[in-house]
């Protein structure tokens, strides 16, 4: 492990650790609120350790979601983390398969962003760097979680401060920021505007679930095809 690309990776994680905080504790009042233990939600962000997935797991458990709904809720939402990995690999490529899993196992959506910035800036990617970009939003995303917890004890109804909309929220300016920086506002448009018919439309006659997963198929593919003809 090199130290300085450590900590220079430790840095450049800070600028995310406000949203983590509030993420975090937004997803700990909410788990709190589902019926969950201090312990339990220690748990669930340390071995689950994605927000989505934690929002989703509380509100189905909260409404009485089977064990193989959960699950299968959570790994289709989560295979996006399939696609972030790879994307990733080929700057990781001469590590062992050991280092490779512990990049992967806490790569998140904004650890990502941040990684693919910094290979775009310089071309390459330091396992050090990374490992202390991810360890830094693993360890804040555990603590919020736990304050969160702690402090849902006095906030019984989360949705009337809005707390329920804070990751969608995040993902809405993590979307709106990328839009702006990329700067293709026709591809974009189509892209958006595809997901929203698909996912209206597979919602309506199929299942909203279904419609997520099609949205998200169909659109990455006409944003491809899109970008193909150019």
């Amino acid at each position: 492990m090199q130290r300085e690309e450590f900590v220079r990776g430790v840095k450049d994680g800070v600028p995310t650790l406000l949203g983590y905080l509030s993420i975090g504790f937004a997803a700990g009042i909410i788990e709190k609120t589902a019926g969950l233990s201090i312990m339990e939600i220690g748990l669930l962000s340390i071995l689950v350790y994605a927000g989505s997935a934690q929002f989703i797991f509380a509100g189905m458990v909260s409404t009485g979601g089977t064990v193989t709904g959960i699950i299968t809720t959570i790994f289709f939402v989560n295979l996006r983390h399939l696609l972030l990995s790879a994307a990733l690999s080929p700057y990781f490529r001469q590590l062992s398969s050991v280092k490779n899993a512990l990049v992967g196992a806490l790569l998140t959506d904004e650890t990502f962003g941040v990684a693919a910035s910094e290979a775009a800036r310089s071309n390459r990617l330091n396992y050090s760097w990374m490992q202390g970009l991810n360890l830094t939003a693993y360890l804040n995303w555990i603590a919020a979680n736990l304050a969160g917890a702690y402090l849902g004890v006095w906030i019984t109804d989360p949705e009337k401060f809005g707390l329920d909309f804070a990751l969608p929220a995040m993902f809405i300016g993590l979307l709106v920021l990328q839009i702006m920086q990329r700067k293709r506002y026709v591809l974009d448009a189509a892209v958006g505007l595809t997901a929203i018919l698909v996912g209206v439309v597979c919602g309506f006659f199929i299942s909203k679930s279904v419609g997520v997963i099609a949205a998200t198929i169909v659109a990455a593919a006409v944003g491809t095809v899109i970008e193909k003809w150019k």
